[in-house]
């Protein structure tokens, strides 16, 4: 018999086969393993370019767009494949600001890999949804967060339950105004 937090899991978690796209997106974060992890897709010739997008935040000195590329060049990804997105302050502002980005240099944008943490995985793909052209087609390879917060043991902890049920509560916020203009589409 499944377990009544199933149907959370299922929702919140994403994840989905990779395969070569024309660019890695990564939502901001101060969080290492996403670039470390978008570094290794880039090496291993899943795209061309990383896109990491995030701006300034007190809490980690810099813009979050630093911090993700000064990891990506640590872990061997030249500095020019490194694109450039340093205003966003949310999730919905990376997946719109990005595509800035990419329409401004001429980028294509039909297959995209969305590196984010696990526990974001729903949202951020959602906020990159809404702000691409429909026909773009997502792949998602979520990391683990600081917290080791993953699919499989969300629901052991107090911090688990917090943080995943907070994005549920996000997700309600970001978008129970989008659906009518998603059902337009």
């Amino acid at each position: 018999m499944s377990n009544p937090y199933d149907c959370i899991t299922d929702f919140i978690f994403v994840e989905t086969e990779v395969s070569a796209a024309d660019v890695i997106l990564v939502p901001g974060a101060n969080h290492p393993q996403l670039m470390e992890k978008a570094s290794w897709l880039y090496k291993n010739g899943m795209a061309p370019y990383i896109l990491p997008s995030g701006g300034y935040k007190p809490h980690v000195g810099t813009s979050e767009w630093e911090y993700l590329r000064k990891v990506g060049i640590t872990n061997g990804v030249p500095d020019e494949v490194i694109l450039k997105e340093d205003e966003a302050q949310h999730t919905l502002e990376n997946a719109r600001f990005s595509l800035e980005v990419l329409q401004g240099k001429g980028i294509k944008y039909e297959k995209v890999i969305i590196v984010c943490k696990a526990g974001h995985s729903r949202r951020a793909l959602l906020c990159y949804q809404d702000a691409f052209p429909k026909n773009t087609s997502f792949m998602v390879s979520p990391v683990e967060d600081r917290f080791g917060i993953t699919k499989e043991n969300w629901f052991t902890t107090e911090v688990g339950i917090s943080r995943i049920m907070t994005e549920v509560e996000k997700i309600g916020k970001y978008f129970g105004d989008f659906i009518p203009k998603w059902v337009g589409r």
